[in-house]
């Protein structure tokens, strides 16, 4: 397993964004997680590891995190992937943040993803897990052989997402925290901003604690 991650600057909106590149190494198959800008480095490091892209996976709606889908896609090659509900919102420049921007924001979707779906990339497994809440459209990726959980904005070190944006629901974040915090404690959490952290290390000290403003 080859696992980079990427520091993206969004052109929309002064902030960066996690992107995700998880490899198998045998087939080079690979998943690019969250490609929420700075295109010309993902496509890089696509090319340094000599990669089939098979997925690009959404972990929510937001423009800082899609909004170079589409130009990879176009570019690289791969399907779209997002929740059933984040295709309804993708494409709605209220719910994916665009409008602040001044700029609607497409982007197609391949194939819509739900809770336990599996998702296969060369010889690694990844289970889809519905945590709403920041949206109404999020989800985490767990690769259990692997000990990792990719949480878009849901769970980060020390925080978690705001919920005041369009579908944020503060209660519904809390059940879905519960869902991630019953996963085995030793697994890496890599989420959507700042640094990774584990599920023992925000189990003990994040929950109904301190919040990260994203």
């Amino acid at each position: 397993m080859i696992l980079k991650q990427i520091e993206v600057k969004s052109s929309l909106i002064d902030d960066y964004t996690n992107c995700y590149i998880m490899q198998d190494e045998e087939t080079k198959e690979a998943i690019c997680i969250d490609p929420g800008g700075s295109i010309e480095k993902i496509i890089e490091m696509l090319k340094i590891l000599n990669a089939k892209l098979k997925y690009i996976y959404l972990t929510h709606s937001h423009m800082d995190h899609i909004e170079k889908a589409q130009e990879l896609k176009n570019t690289y090659g791969g399907e779209i992937l997002i929740s059933r509900k984040g295709a309804e919102n993708i494409n709605n420049p209220k719910i994916n943040l665009s409008s602040m921007s001044g700029v609607e924001l497409f982007t197609t979707v391949d194939s819509r993803v739900d809770d336990k779906d599996i998702l296969h990339v060369g010889k690694l497994e990844f289970e889809v897990i519905l945590t709403p809440g920041h949206t109404d459209d999020g989800t985490s990726l767990y690769c259990k052989e692997e000990g990792i959980v990719f949480t878009g904005d849901t769970l980060m070190y020390m925080g978690y997402g705001r919920t005041d944006f369009p579908t944020g629901n503060l209660r519904e974040l809390k059940k879905s925290l519960k869902k991630l915090f019953a996963l085995p404690e030793n697994t890496f959490v890599y989420p959507g901003h700042g640094i990774a952290t584990t599920i023992g290390d925000e189990k003990g000290d994040n929950y109904d604690t301190k919040i990260k403003r994203y």
